[in-house]
């Protein structure tokens, strides 16, 4: 069967993005917020946004509750993405981020969400099962709910596996654990999440190139590590490859992670290279950077980097 190259994104913890402006920013003072950005959020759901953007037909998936999972779904249909989510009886979330332009700071406060029942984990799975077949590619990002098991991720791969899609693994602790057990297509950790691996974090590049050469020989196929404003290294049977991101004006690196994978997406589906898909992803990682919220950059703006971006093969 010819399948069509679609996105499918799960996000188990939605939420509702708020971000605010704020000059001088600290703690036992009262602020007026000089800019603020309210939107759908999640790290799903922010690749979700930039793969619309770049015209990639994408569909996001997920738990949603309440007041605050109406906002999301009626938030992600005013910007065109299709949502089909299993519907919980707790509330999501609320993400706040307090960017200070003048310090150059990111302070985050994130809700933990949800407690999510055991009939709600069976239904998500199920559609999960149902989805799956419908789309080449398939992103579990990000964190879970309280009730959602740490195998969670793990038992959606072995799906999408068995059904030949390529799955692709964003995430962290317990989930990431038992979901590079399971084998995704597509990892894409960073220096945190390999110390959770491996029990260390990488010290430098040929460090992290040799963590991921690691993970290659289990069985993942491609391996992107982020290493934050050094940097990213991919790491596949094709070889090997380090990129560097171009300067860009700081306004905040919230979601720049997620915009970074939507771009390499993009950049497989058009049948690019792996440096070049490297190199898309890290420009679209920096345009989020110079931007107000997560995944709003735009594809001029991404494509203007891409020619920035230094990129050479390791080894």
């Amino acid at each position: 069967m010819n399948r069509k190259p679609s996105v499918l994104t799960v996000t188990l913890n939605a939420a509702v993005d708020k971000t605010y402006r704020v000059e001088g920013f600290c703690l036992d003072r009262v602020f007026r917020v000089e800019a603020g950005r309210v939107v759908a959020g999640g790290k799903g759901i922010n690749v979700a946004r930039v793969l619309h953007t770049l015209g990639v037909p994408v569909v996001a998936t997920g738990f949603l509750g309440g007041h605050n999972g109406a906002f999301i779904l009626d938030s992600l249909k005013q910007e065109g993405i299709p949502g089909d989510f299993v519907w919980t009886q707790g509330e999501s979330r609320v993400c706040l981020a307090v960017i200070d332009p003048v310090a150059g700071t990111q302070t985050e406060l994130n809700e933990i969400g949800p407690e999510i029942r055991s009939e709600e984990v069976s239904a998500l799975e199920q559609k999960m099962a149902q989805l799956l077949p419908q789309f080449a590619y398939v992103t579990l990002s990000g964190s879970a709910p309280p009730g959602v098991p740490a195998d969670f991720y793990a038992r959606v791969i072995r799906l999408g596996r068995n059904a030949g899609v390529k799955m692709v693994l964003d995430s962290s602790g317990a989930l990431l654990k038992q979901g590079v057990e399971a084998i995704p297509w597509m990892l894409k950790p960073n220096r945190v999440e390999l110390a959770a691996i491996f029990g260390q974090e990488p010290a430098d590049v040929p460090e992290a190139t040799e963590m991921a050469c690691q993970l290659v020989a289990k069985g993942i196929e491609v391996i992107v590590v982020t290493l934050g404003k050094q940097g990213a290294v991919w790491v596949s049977a094709d070889g090997a490859w380090f990129a560097q991101p171009p300067e860009v004006e700081f306004v905040s690196a919230v979601g720049s992670g997620d915009s970074m994978l939507a771009a390499m997406l993009y950049a497989m589906i058009e049948g690019m290279s792996p440096p070049d898909i490297l190199r898309w992803g890290v420009a679209a990682g920096a345009a989020n950077a110079a931007v107000f919220g997560a995944g709003f950059c735009t594809r001029g703006q991404i494509e203007s980097l891409v020619p920035r971006v230094l990129c050479h093969a390791l080894g």
